[in-house]
């Protein structure tokens, strides 16, 4: 096991492009043997930008791929990925619309905004009617004797 870590011919760096090829696949992703000799996995979760069910979906053993480098870790694991790999994909908020992404902080303060603005309303009117229902009913009670 110590001889599949230290086989290397140059050193990796988080950030590299490696060719490396599916030695095994589990449920929370693949295990990959890079071409230096080393042992790296790719999550599941960073196989792609879109929702992957299986593994089996996207890769298949003995299949070569190239995948970029995200982590290694103070025990030499390497953690490799193919969505770092595409193109980043635009914004759900203006795909139809084609214009610049927007940033997403933005857009969450507005939807707070626009929350706030409509949750303080909804309690105003609330308020409001319980506030007239509670005179309608002094008025209506009769003095008592």
């Amino acid at each position: 096991m110590a001889d599949e870590r230290k086989t290397e011919a140059a050193p990796i760096a988080p950030g590299d492009v490696v060719t490396c090829v599916i030695e095994q696949i589990m449920p929370y992703g693949a295990f990959v043997r890079i071409k230096n000799g080393q042992r790296a996995m790719i999550h599941i979760s960073e196989l792609s930008h879109s929702f992957v069910k299986k593994v089996e979906d996207i890769l298949a053993m003995g299949q070569e791929v190239q995948a970029k480098v995200i982590k290694i870790d103070e025990k030499g694991r390497i953690d490799l990925s193919l969505k770092k790999m595409e193109a980043s994909r635009p914004s759900y908020s203006n795909r139809s619309a084609g214009g610049p992404p927007e940033d997403p902080r933005d857009s969450f303060e507005k939807k707070l905004s626009n929350y706030l603005k409509a949750s303080e309303a909804k309690i105003a009117d609330i308020n409001s009617k319980l506030n007239s229902s509670r005179a309608a009913k002094k008025r209506s009670k009769p003095p008592k004797s």
